[in-house]
């Protein structure tokens, strides 16, 4: 027999960029240069310019924050300034007061309660997005700028100024408080994108139901965003407050949060440094307007018509440089390669071949259930989907789930993992019925799937994706072997340079990485060529002893099953037709009739 191929070539050295010491110091090093550099420009610009350039570093952190909101989590927030005036507000009333603190304990308090409002204006988008959250927070920014010009700001009507800190009395000196505070958000931010808070928003900005599979919150996903994002609201408010020390509801109006989104949108401002270039054309644009003569107003025709370019061409200036920076790396790590045999397959391994069937250990189907259908039953109006569905599946082994198109077989998959609340009988994992739990919840006890359709974020990397789904601290070298064994790129490739095929190798490897007791793999091979199909089979044979794994396999590539499933169960017409061992499964007449009609199922 031919010896096992090396899976793919030598992995790449990783850059210097990429080492774990490096990625956690380098952001210090950058906010330290950008530090010295807005002291410098501090001590050189003029009045003018000065104040000019403290309008734009507060522009960049509103703009940061909506980065958070609608660049990473995908939803539509118009209310940005809104944000920002309950921080001034906040601030102004602090100062009144004379709270103890001062300014920097203000500024910090007005962040506070800003993410508070932006927690309970998160909470129509559990259930509403696209242009119905845009409408609602449209309409929080008009009742909230009606409500300002009735109330106005603390100590407004007196022209009780804002004490600005000792330290930072004048112009100059607090240009250079708020870039110290635009880089204090962009580290918060910087490090929070990549956290696990960040790879939710990501992945529930691509798909809500694969983020719920993956064991997170949705909720929680997008709550946490619009906490964030109104935090830095809040701060750029509270800043503001200080800067013009007498804030008026003129400076916080819907129109100015619909330009600020715009921006957003154009720029790219889920990526830190475009950010701050929006924030420097919230500035300019205007300047030049006026230099030339030309109405001010005519500086959200020209963020409106930026914001049409970014939506129409799909992708941010910001997002588009990176690709072309970035192209030659993809090039290097987005390619998969799954050869015929896994890695460290044994000197006399097999190939799988289209003739090859799997065989069953009897003792493997006398162990204990990990699933339990009993009795389950979907309805949908007068359509039964699912009609009395009752079988098992052992621990560590592989049933595979076939059927006609229309059989029930992604409603099956939607019921036991909770995408399917309301049905009839029960579903246990282990000995716990899954009865009212949350897919997050099931995911989260052990129940793991796949998708048909993409579900993988590309905004990720493959490992930040691997971290985001296995819910378990993970070494590099975990992720490397099990990445290598399906054949993937390394973990430190960008999902969105990798084809669908390679994707959905990245899926299953990052559910295994979870240490699932039951893994659902919905047509795993799609998008795969017939020799990787059976490449893939040789893989998935070795998953319930290498992982400790049961696995429902539910594939139209009969090759594939044949070759991998020694279990069957076939579903049709949402009643099950027939389940055993897989050679008696394929010789019952009934399902020979129910997929090819007289012919013979396999040959």
């Amino acid at each position: 027999m031919p010896h096992a191929e090396p899976l793919s070539p030598a992995r790449p050295s990783v850059p210097l960029l990429q080492k774990p010491v490096v990625r956690i110091v380098w952001p210090f090093v950058v906010g330290a240069l950008a530090i010295l550099v807005g002291l410098l420009l501090s001590n050189a610009l003029p009045g003018y310019f000065v104040y000019l350039a403290i309008s734009a570093v507060i522009a960049a952190i509103a703009i940061m924050g909506l980065g958070v909101v609608t660049g990473s989590a995908g939803m539509i927030a118009l209310c940005q300034l809104t944000f920002a005036a309950i921080g001034a507000w906040i601030v102004a009333l602090m100062n009144i007061w004379h709270a103890p603190g001062g300014f920097i304990v203000w500024l910090v308090l007005g962040a506070l309660v800003a993410g508070v409002a932006g927690i309970l204006v998160g909470l129509p988008a559990l259930r509403l997005r696209g242009v119905n959250l845009a409408v609602v927070t449209l309409g929080f920014a008009a009742a909230a700028d009606v409500t300002l010009v009735q109330i106005q700001f603390p100590g407004s009507a007196q022209a009780i100024s804002i004490d600005r800190p000792a330290m930072f009395s004048n112009d100059k000196k607090f240009f250079f408080l708020s870039i110290i505070v635009l880089v204090v958000c962009a580290l918060i931010v910087f490090f929070l994108q990549r956290s696990r808070w960040g790879a939710s928003w990501k992945a529930v900005a691509f798909s809500e139901r694969g983020t719920a599979a993956a064991g997170q919150s949705v909720q929680a996903a997008k709550l946490t965003a619009f906490a964030v994002s109104a935090a830095l609201g809040g701060v750029a408010g509270g800043l503001l407050a200080g800067q013009v020390q007498l804030p008026f509801a003129a400076s916080f109006t819907p129109l100015q949060s619909l330009a600020l989104y715009v921006l957003a949108i154009m720029s790219g401002a889920h990526l830190i440094d475009m950010a701050v270039f929006g924030g420097i054309l919230w500035v300019l644009v205007p300047e030049l307007l006026k230099r030339w003569h030309i109405p001010q107003d005519w500086g959200f025709v020209i963020f409106g018509v930026l914001g049409v370019q970014a939506l129409t061409s799909g992708t941010s200036l910001g997002q588009g440089i990176r690709n072309l920076l970035w192209k030659r790396q993809d090039r290097r790590t987005a390619n998969a390669a799954l050869t015929a045999l896994p890695p460290d397959a044994a000197d006399d391994a097999e190939q799988i071949r289209t003739t090859t069937t799997a065989t069953v250990d009897p003792a493997l189907l006398s162990g204990e259930p990990v699933l339990t259908v009993e009795h389950l039953t979907v309805e949908f109006g007068a359509l039964k989907a699912l009609d009395d569905v009752s079988f098992s599946v052992p621990e560590a082994s592989i049933m595979g789930l076939i059927g006609p198109n229309g059989a029930g077989k992604s409603t099956f998959v939607d019921a036991i993992s909770g995408f399917l609340p309301k049905h009839g009988g029960r579903v246990l994992l282990g000995g716990r019925d899954l009865a009212g739990l949350s897919p997050t919840r099931r995911a989260r006890l052990g129940l793991r799937r796949t998708f048909q359709q993409d579900r993988v974020p590309p905004l990720l990397t493959v490992g930040g994706y691997v971290r985001f789904v296995a819910r378990r601290r993970l070494s590099a070298a975990d992720i490397e072997e099990t990445l290598a064994f399906f054949g993937c790129p390394p973990a430190r490739a960008r999902l969105s340079s990798v084809d669908v095929g390679t994707r959905r190798l990245v899926e299953v490897a990052a559910a295994l990485l979870s240490s699932p007791r039951l893994l659902i793999l919905d047509e795993p091979a799609a998008g795969l060529s017939h020799d990787e199909h059976l490449a893939l089979a040789a893989r998935l044979r070795e998953l319930p002893q290498r992982f400790g794994v049961a696995l429902i396999i539910i594939e139209h590539d009969l090759d594939l099953v044949r070759s991998v499933c020694p279990v069957l169960t076939v579903l049709n017409f949402g009643k099950v037709l027939a389940t055993g061992p897989q050679d008696e499964v394929l010789a019952n007449p009934d399902v020979v009739k129910a997929y090819m009609g007289e012919t013979e199922l396999l040959s």
